[in-house]
């Protein structure tokens, strides 16, 4: 049994045009592995499958496994994959404990243990006290730290990552990013992480996927590299 996010075979199309052709591969627990390629080679729209909202429109074959479990036909809230995007989505009209206590599973059970478990997730963030904040009065780095835990609490088996970091200034970007790799590993969480920026691979230290694309990460000239094919670089 493969442990860790397990793509077999997977192909996305749209109409008649073919994004990407049979992709198969396992991402480790702990292990972040980097999708990259130009716009439009179905970068968002693999994520999207993974976790079952990919738009009708787009066609799909393939299976997808986590820790040798078959989450394909699962509906999004049973396949416990959790997902990070260039924007936070947290609730305005909620304080930030409430959107920690949202993520909380079921199982984190009684007023006072699930106070205790956001109130321990904050201290990790070095965000002690937040929990009566709004989220209008955060700072994008305290916004992006808040929707990094509102994932995790939610007790996911693997995490996708669609650009989040695109959006932050250099220095916030690099704290930032070293912040979710760091919590990632630490849980031993598989990650795929959609990314245009090669200082994302390179702080990933995984595999990278290439999409679409005439260039490898390391610069190396492919050009056998077209969509809809891909390349696995280690």
């Amino acid at each position: 049994m493969s442990q860790g996010l397990v793509l077999e075979a997977v192909t996305l199309s749209v109409g008649e045009r073919v994004l990407t052709a049979a992709l198969s591969l396992c991402v480790r627990p702990g292990e972040i592995v980097t999708v990259i390629g130009p716009s439009g080679s179905g970068k968002s729209s693999l994520l999207s499958f993974l976790t079952g909202t990919l738009d009708p429109a787009f066609r799909a074959t393939g299976r997808v496994r986590i820790d040798g479990v078959d989450v394909t036909d699962l509906p999004p809230e049973r396949r416990r994959i959790g997902i990070l995007f260039q924007d936070d989505l947290l609730f305005p009209h909620m304080t930030v404990g409430e959107n920690l206590a949202y993520a909380l599973p079921p199982a984190v059970a009684g007023r006072q243990r699930r106070r205790a478990r956001i109130a321990e997730a904050l201290a990790e963030a070095q965000l002690s006290g937040f929990e009566d904040r709004s989220p209008d009065t955060l700072s994008g780095g305290q916004r992006a730290r808040v929707a990094v835990l509102r994932a995790l609490l939610a007790g996911p088996k693997a995490l996708l990552l669609d650009e989040p970091f695109a959006r932050l200034d250099q220095a916030l970007r690099t704290q930032f990013r070293a912040f979710v790799f760091d919590h990632a590993r630490a849980r031993a969480l598989p990650v795929l992480m959609v990314s245009h920026d090669p200082a994302d691979a390179e702080a990933a230290d995984g595999p990278v996927i290439v999409l679409g694309s005439e260039e490898a990460a390391s610069g190396s000239p492919v050009s056998e590299l077209r969509a809809p094919a891909f390349k696995l670089i280690s």
